[in-house]
């Protein structure tokens, strides 16, 4: 008997369940196309982010102690501290390797150019350098990479260039120095002619400086296996208060502590793991872009959320008008249960055995269609598919029900205050 009234009174009131259903499953599609790239969508914002540079900067002991005091690094005519060019390849074998995206050494060398009795800086770099792993996998990683966003004006050198050099916008307009033109470049330990193969404007105080492969700038400084400074471009997760206790002395952590903060990508974690694979180094996250990272994200995640209360508020108030319209329309059905001797509970139960019911129809259709609009978002935003988190469908199937139901609350509240007198009289 309980059956038959609810398939009755779905199919008497067809119109408005449809109308019911169809508002429970925008709630779902939103909600669950929100979740779903709220949960998926955190490496790819980062990866979109590294497009402006590192996060990571690795220094020699000495040399970060000096840019710590003075605010700057090693100058030309100190006593210069390197890093061993050998372990460039540990960095890719710490526990976070993966999200360690690109990064690439400098080494500073300092040489006169042309005729001038000015020395001018000399970058020695990596511009799309291949290393095999110990781990036996193979990466590509460079500058090219790392500074996207820079102007060329001619071409990128490659690593195996020899004789060329890359000139910086400021250096190149002050000299008066076009692409094609050869230079003469001379330091104490070589003296060679170089063409000059692009000129690069990065809007920064590297204009004024002129670029090389590595190889060629220790040549200049007479110097082999060495670096002055490691730039790295990493995926992290925005820090919290474990985070911030942790850089500023992972001792203080408790062993829990530790290895939550150890196994969470935190800047401070990936920068601590570094440090335990390059000797005598210091890894200092690049703290404007590390926390524009983490602020860009955690705003990023609190729109997605906004959007998720709001359009299932919206669903509450569609469902509301709805129910509390179709109990009105049956209100002489009710009344007539009522003075028969059927129960407030009893009656409140079967409506809203009948709202859930068309609730999982529409929570079922709102999904699918939100895995696609979760597909949209990545493909449209980024380029790339959003897996879909498993865990976001027991968080769709509560949400759903607590806004049918509180959606349903006005509709039940005039339903128990209904008079059977009243109503069988026409009242």
């Amino acid at each position: 008997m309980f059956l038959r009234m609810i398939k009755g009174a779905l199919f008497r009131q067809k119109g408005k369940m449809l109308m019911i259903a169809f508002t429970i499953a925008l709630g779902a599609s939103l909600s669950t196309s929100m979740l779903n790239t709220m949960l998926g969508v955190g490496d790819k914002v980062n990866r979109e982010l590294k497009a402006y540079g590192a996060n990571i900067n690795v220094l020699p002991k000495e040399a970060s102690l000096l840019d710590d005091i003075y605010g700057m690094e090693e100058k030309e005519g100190t006593v210069q501290k390197y890093l061993s060019e050998d372990e460039l390849p540990n960095i890719k074998t710490i526990f976070w390797a993966y999200n360690i995206v690109d990064y690439t050494p400098y080494f500073n060398a300092w040489v006169n150019i042309d005729d001038s009795k000015n020395t001018t800086k000399m970058v020695g770099t990596w511009f799309n350098h291949h290393m095999d792993l110990p781990t036996g996998e193979s990466i590509d990683t460079g500058m090219i990479r790392l500074k996207n966003w820079w102007e060329i004006q001619g071409e990128w050198l490659e690593d195996k260039d020899e004789d060329s050099v890359m000139l910086g916008a400021v250096f190149a307009s002050r000299n008066g120095y076009e692409v094609g033109d050869t230079i003469k470049v001379k330091s104490d330990n070589l003296e060679k002619e170089m063409k000059v193969k692009g000129i690069y404007t990065s809007g920064s105080d590297e204009d004024q400086s002129i670029y090389v492969p590595l190889k060629i700038a220790q040549n200049f400084e007479g110097k082999t296996n060495a670096v002055n400074k490691i730039e790295v471009s990493a995926l992290t997760t925005p820090d919290n208060d474990l985070a911030r206790k942790a850089a500023k002395n992972p001792l203080s952590l408790t062993i829990k502590e530790w290895e939550i903060w150890y196994c969470t990508a935190y800047v401070s974690a990936i920068c601590y793991q570094i440090q335990e694979v390059v000797t005598d180094s210091v890894a200092k996250p690049i703290r404007q872009v590390a926390e524009s990272e983490g602020d860009i994200l955690n705003k990023t995640t609190l729109l997605m959320v906004l959007i998720t209360i709001l359009s299932l508020v919206g669903s509450a108030l569609g469902i509301s008008n709805l129910v509390t319209a179709g109990v009105m329309e049956r209100r002489s059905e009710i009344g007539l249960q009522k003075a028969v001797g059927a129960s407030n509970f009893k009656i409140v139960g079967t409506i809203l055995t009948e709202i859930l019911l068309t609730g999982v129809i529409g929570a079922v259709v709102g999904y699918f269609v939100g895995l696609g609009l979760t597909q949209i978002i990545g493909y449209k935003v980024f380029g790339s598919a959003i897996v879909p988190a498993p865990m976001v469908i027991p968080i769709v199937i509560v949400l759903i029900f607590l806004v049918t139901i509180l959606g349903s609350i006005p509709a039940m509240r005039y339903l128990l205050r209904l008079n059977p007198k009243d109503v069988l009289h026409g009242r």
